[in-house]
C-alpha cells in the first residue's frame, strides 16, 4: 500500500507540472512582429505596405523575395499612416505566406521588415525611398508566442543611370498621367543610339521600341559594352533601340490604358514617342517605327500594335502573355458555368508553370503569394490592367480567392483587353492596317503555359484570312525561345519593311514628318 501512495503523489504531481506547462502555453502572448519606423528614416507618414520576409538561405537580403520558384514565408499588411518613432504590429491579422505567422515552421530564420510606398516599383526591397530594416538571425517558434522588435532605419537610394556615349537616359513629365493619378508622373526610357549616329550627323534612323517583360525596366539598356553597340549584319539596318519600363506599383502597366493604371498606352503614343522623335535623329514615320518585347512585353507590343495600327509599322512579339482569354494558361475566362482558377473538372490543381512537361508551380499556392504582396505580383498585375475598379478603388478580383471560382461580370470586363477577341471583332477596321505587321513566336513547352492561347489567335488570325506570322518552337520554353537564329531574323524582318517603304536613303536628311499631329488626330 505505502508503494502504491507514492505512486499516486508521483501521478499527480506530473498532472499538475503538466496543467501548469498547458497553463503557462495557454497564456503566452500570440508571437508577433512589432516594426518601428525610425524617424531619422522618414519625417512625414507614409502610407504603403508593411512586409516581414523571413528566410533561411544564407545569401541574399530577405527583402528582394519572393523567388517565384522558391518562395519563402513573408507577411504583409496594408498601413494608412506610419507615423515615425511609432510602431506597427504584423501579426496573425496580416496577411501570410504560405500561411499566417501563427503557423510558421520553428526555426532559425533571417527577418527582415520592409515598408513599401514607392509609386514607381513594384518590387518592395528595391523602390525608391523604401524603408528597410537590418536583416537579423532570429530563432522563430510560434507556439513559445512573444513580441520581436524590428526597426526600419534604412532608405532605398535612387540609382543613378550612368552616363554613356551610345545609351542615354530620357525622364518626360506626362500630363496626361499626372493628371489621372493627381500627382507627377515621370515616363522614362533609355535610347541606345546605333554605331554611326555620333559620325554622321545629317543621317536618321528608324527606331524600335523594346518593351521589358515582369520585372524588368528600362535599365536593360545599361548592359551596352563600352565599346559601342553592336554593328548591323548583312541585310539589316541600323535602328535606334528604345528601352521603355512597363513597370509600376501594380507589376507592368502593359502600356494598356486602364481603370487603375490610367491612360499608358496614350501617355507613350502621345508624349513619349513625339519627345523621342523630336530629340533624337528618328525617321518619324509609322513605317520606320517598331515595337517588339518578350513575355509581359510580348504582350504589350502585341496590345501596342493592334490598339495603334497607325503609330507602328510592325511588331515581333515573344512569348505573350495570354492573348486569347479563352486559353487564359489553360483556364477559359468565359466558360459557362465558371472554372475554378484553382481546379480542373476533375478537381486537379492547376498548375501555372513547369519545367518541361513537369509543373512545378500552382496556380492557388501561386495566388496566395501574389496576394500577400498586396501589389506588385503577376496576378494582382493582370487585374490592374484588365479589370474595373471596386467601391474601394481597387481592381476587382477575376476570381474568389477562396474557392477560385471565377466571376462572369469580371471576365465580361476583361474582353475589351483579350486581343484575340478584339482582333476578330474589328476585322473589317483593323485587318487593312495590320497588313505584313504581326510577327508573334512563342516554344511549344512555354514555362507559363502560354502557347495554348497563341494558338488560338493563331486559329482565329487564319480564319480572318490574315497573314500573320506566327511560329510555335517545338520543344523550347519560355526562356530558350529567342534563339540568335530568332533575333536575326526579326532585325532582318525590320530593315526589309523599312528599305520597302523609304529606301536605302530615306534614312538622310530632314525629319518633315509630323508624328505628333499624326498622333494627336486619331
Amino acid at each position: 500500500m505505502p508503494h502504491g501512495r507514492r505512486g499516486i503523489t508521483i501521478t499527480v504531481a506530473i498532472a499538475l507540472v503538466l496543467l501548469g506547462r498547458a497553463a503557462s502555453i495557454a497564456s503566452a502572448e500570440p508571437i508577433q512582429f512589432r516594426v518601428w519606423l525610425d524617424g531619422a528614416a522618414a519625417k512625414e507618414p507614409i502610407a504603403g505596405r508593411l512586409y516581414v520576409f523571413v528566410s533561411q538561405r544564407m545569401r541574399g537580403e530577405p527583402r528582394f523575395g519572393p523567388d517565384w520558384f522558391q518562395p519563402e514565408p513573408f507577411f504583409g499588411l496594408d498601413v494608412a499612416t506610419f507615423q515615425p518613432g511609432t510602431s506597427c504590429q504584423i501579426d496573425d491579422r496580416a496577411d501570410g505566406f504560405p500561411d499566417k505567422l501563427s503557423r510558421l515552421r520553428p526555426g532559425r530564420y533571417r527577418v527582415q521588415a520592409v515598408l513599401h510606398h514607392d509609386f514607381y516599383s513594384p518590387n518592395p526591397g528595391r523602390g525608391e525611398g523604401n524603408v528597410f530594416g537590418d536583416a537579423v538571425w532570429l530563432d522563430l517558434n510560434p507556439s513559445a508566442g512573444g513580441t520581436i522588435d524590428l526597426v526600419l532605419r534604412h532608405v532605398v537610394p535612387p540609382q543613378p543611370f550612368p552616363p554613356s556615349t551610345w545609351v542615354k537616359e530620357v525622364a518626360v513629365p506626362s500630363e496626361l498621367l499626372s493628371e489621372f493619378h493627381g500627382r507627377e508622373v515621370i515616363e522614362r526610357a533609355a535610347v541606345v543610339l546605333p554605331p554611326s549616329y555620333d559620325h554622321e550627323p545629317g543621317r536618321r534612323y528608324p527606331a524600335v521600341y523594346v518593351v521589358p517583360g515582369f520585372s524588368g525596366s528600362y535599365r536593360g539598356g545599361q548592359w551596352m559594352p563600352l565599346t559601342g553597340p553592336r554593328e548591323a549584319e548583312p541585310g539589316e539596318v541600323e535602328l535606334i533601340r528604345v528601352m521603355l519600363d512597363g513597370q509600376c506599383h501594380w507589376g507592368h502597366h502593359v502600356y494598356a490604358n486602364s481603370e487603375t493604371n490610367g491612360p499608358r498606352g496614350d501617355a507613350l503614343v502621345r508624349e513619349l514617342i513625339p519627345y523621342i522623335d523630336q530629340n533624337y535623329r528618328t525617321v518619324a514615320a509609322p513605317t520606320a517605327r517598331f515595337v517588339t518585347g518578350h513575355s509581359s512585353g510580348g504582350w504589350s507590343s502585341l496590345w501596342l500594335q493592334v490598339s495603334y495600327p497607325e503609330v507602328f509599322g510592325g511588331v515581333w512579339s515573344s512569348s505573350p502573355d495570354p492573348v486569347d482569354f479563352r486559353d487564359f494558361q489553360g483556364i477559359d475566362v468565359y466558360a459557362n458555368p465558371p472554372q475554378s482558377m484553382y481546379h480542373d473538372e476533375q478537381g486537379n490543381r492547376r498548375p501555372i508553370a513547369r519545367r518541361g512537361s513537369q509543373p512545378i508551380l500552382w496556380y492557388d499556392s501561386f495566388a496566395r503569394m501574389d496576394d500577400c504582396l498586396g501589389r506588385g505580383g503577376q496576378l494582382r498585375s493582370f487585374e490592374a490592367v484588365f479589370s474595373p475598379r471596386g467601391p474601394d478603388g481597387l481592381p476587382r478580383k477575376l476570381w474568389d480567392r477562396t474557392t477560385g471560382r471565377i466571376d462572369p461580370e469580371v471576365a465580361r470586363a476583361w474582353r475589351k483587353h483579350d486581343i484575340c477577341a478584339l482582333l476578330a471583332e474589328n476585322w473589317d477596321t483593323l485587318g487593312p492596317q495590320l497588313e505584313g505587321k504581326l510577327h508573334v513566336v512563342v516554344g511549344g513547352l512555354d514555362t507559363f503555359y502560354l502557347e495554348g492561347a497563341v494558338h488560338g489567335l493563331a486559329q482565329t488570325l487564319q480564319q480572318l484570312r490574315s497573314d500573320a506570322q506566327i511560329e510555335f518552337l517545338p520543344g523550347r520554353d519560355h526562356g530558350t525561345v529567342l534563339t540568335p537564329d530568332q533575333w536575326r531574323k526579326r532585325r532582318r524582318q525590320m530593315g526589309e519593311v523599312f528599305l520597302r517603304h523609304h529606301g536605302e536613303d530615306a534614312s538622310v536628311g530632314e525629319n518633315t514628318a509630323a508624328p505628333r499631329d499624326l498622333i494627336l488626330s486619331r
